[in-house]
């Protein structure tokens, strides 16, 4: 192992560089796993950028509901973007050394599009509430002065907040190992590092993640009861029906988005015995999601998938010419 070192005034020795190991316990064969994993990528970057072009090729999707949808497809493409093209790198070219400064800013960025999803999908939400029991108002209140307003609101509350993640991390004191068991520079593993104490991290990662991604499940999740409770006082079948078909792909990846979310807290408590298992599900659900993000709307909205066909037609149609 080239571990690399510098002397601080202090004389004592501090890391310079972090070595991402790869998943813990398969180092010889991981890089099989790549394959998958550069897939899964390539569907995430070509499904995001294809509801990103329709969107704005469509002007019947000009709502919105659909602009929420764009700047969810911008969020996964920053999500995915931030931990792939390294962890490939990892296993091609076995490019494992990261500097302090590269490992801080990809836990700044992985921390901030994870609250910014967390956030685009309350937003998402309210817009749903606002629809379904407010409908006669509903072109009144969410307009696209309301979408701008609670965007920039989620970019401002995750870049602040998320600041103090690499800051506590970087003022942390790195005079040993500097062999980090993941593909990623996550901040429990970065942090456990540290020959001081890390109660601090602990203390704000747990923190920020109750307060950020707590506060926006328990927000989400009461719209929908407002929403289920509105939906089950209408006497139509029909309406029933329709209402609840327009939340159905919102509701589907929150579900997934939030259990994934609990899933990898629970394993990282409960991981030191197979701890292939919080690394491999936080990679996932790094992945996942973008990916599977613009498939469900994609088979679940109508309107999206007339806009792909439009899209499409129109493609053919040029090329012909």
């Amino acid at each position: 192992m080239d571990t690399t070192l510098s002397i601080t005034n202090g004389s004592r020795f501090q890391v310079s560089e972090f070595v991402l190991m790869g998943f813990p316990g398969i180092h010889s064969w991981q890089h099989w796993l790549s394959l998958p994993l550069a897939l899964l990528y390539l569907l995430a970057l070509g499904a995001n950028l294809l509801i990103l072009i329709t969107i704005h090729h469509e002007s019947t999707l000009h709502q919105p509901m659909y602009y929420l949808l764009g700047i969810l497809a911008v969020v996964d493409i920053g999500l995915a973007t931030t931990i792939m093209p390294k962890i490939l790198a990892i296993f091609w070219f076995n490019a494992k050394t990261i500097s302090l400064t590269e490992c801080f800013a990809q836990l700044y960025a992985i921390n901030c599009f994870m609250s910014m999803e967390s956030g685009i999908f309350l937003c998402m939400a309210v817009d749903r509430y606002v629809a379904i029991c407010y409908p006669l108002q509903y072109s009144s209140i969410v307009t696209e002065t309301f979408v701008i307003k609670v965007t920039l609101s989620m970019m401002l509350r995750n870049g602040l907040l998320t600041i103090p993640v690499p800051v506590l991390a970087a003022q942390r004191h790195y005079c040993s190992r500097n062999e980090i068991d993941h593909c990623l520079c996550s901040n429990l593993g970065v942090t456990s590092l540290a020959c001081d104490d890390i109660t601090i991290n602990r203390f704000y990662h747990l923190a920020l993640a109750w307060f950020v991604v707590g506060s926006d499940m328990g927000l989400v999740f009461a719209s929908y009861m407002l929403i289920i409770r509105s939906v089950l006082r209408l006497n139509s079948a029909e309406a029933t029906s329709k209402a609840l078909s327009t939340c159905s792909s919102h509701l589907t990846l929150i579900l997934f988005f939030y259990t994934a979310v609990i899933v990898v807290s629970v394993t990282h408590l409960a991981g030191r015995q197979f701890p292939i298992i919080p690394v491999l599900l936080n990679v996932l659900h790094s992945v996942i999601p973008p990916a599977l993000n613009p498939m469900v709307y994609a088979l679940r909205t109508q309107e999206l998938r007339v806009g792909f066909q439009r899209f499409f037609g129109l493609g053919e149609h040029m090329s012909r010419k």
